[in-house]
């Protein structure tokens, strides 16, 4: 399993638990930046995030920005690419068993870092069930 990660300005600090948390677990990533707290712009990483997660298939992101909205917004925008702004656990599984979800957002000014890490967890962990209506969802979802 590879991982992209990306986050602006907002997202800096929590990426960077974010990448040693990853590394303890000896996951494999690779971090698209921001690698400070100068201000920039959220689609530019979230970008760059979803087309390794296109071209890399069964790869997945972790995107985080302030609220973990705008990267959300950005790498939907992106074919092939399900991202979810994650706010609880619960919806970190949901997200991928149901929906086979390859991106997550959070939102470093409104998610504690013990529960984003809990959910970047999850979602890594949870397999998408496959089921026949769940797999059906997802095929409308990618098509045109």
């Amino acid at each position: 399993m590879k991982v992209f990660l990306g986050a602006d300005h907002a997202g800096y600090k929590l990426k960077e638990k974010i990448k040693k948390f990853l590394a303890k677990k000896s996951t494999q990533f690779e971090d698209f930046g921001t690698n400070s707290e100068e201000s920039c712009d959220y689609p530019d990483f979230a970008k760059k995030v979803a087309k390794a997660v296109q071209k890399n298939k069964g790869s997945f992101g972790v995107l985080v920005c302030g609220t973990g909205t705008g990267t959300a917004i950005t790498a939907n925008r992106f074919k092939g690419v399900r991202a979810v702004q994650a706010t609880t656990n619960y919806l970190a599984q949901m997200a991928r068993e149901h929906n086979n979800a390859n991106v997550i957002s959070l939102g470093a000014r409104v998610t504690p870092e013990k529960d984003a890490l809990k959910f970047v967890e999850t979602f890594l962990k949870t397999p998408f069930s496959n089921e026949e209506r769940h797999a059906q969802r997802v095929k409308k979802i990618d098509s045109k």
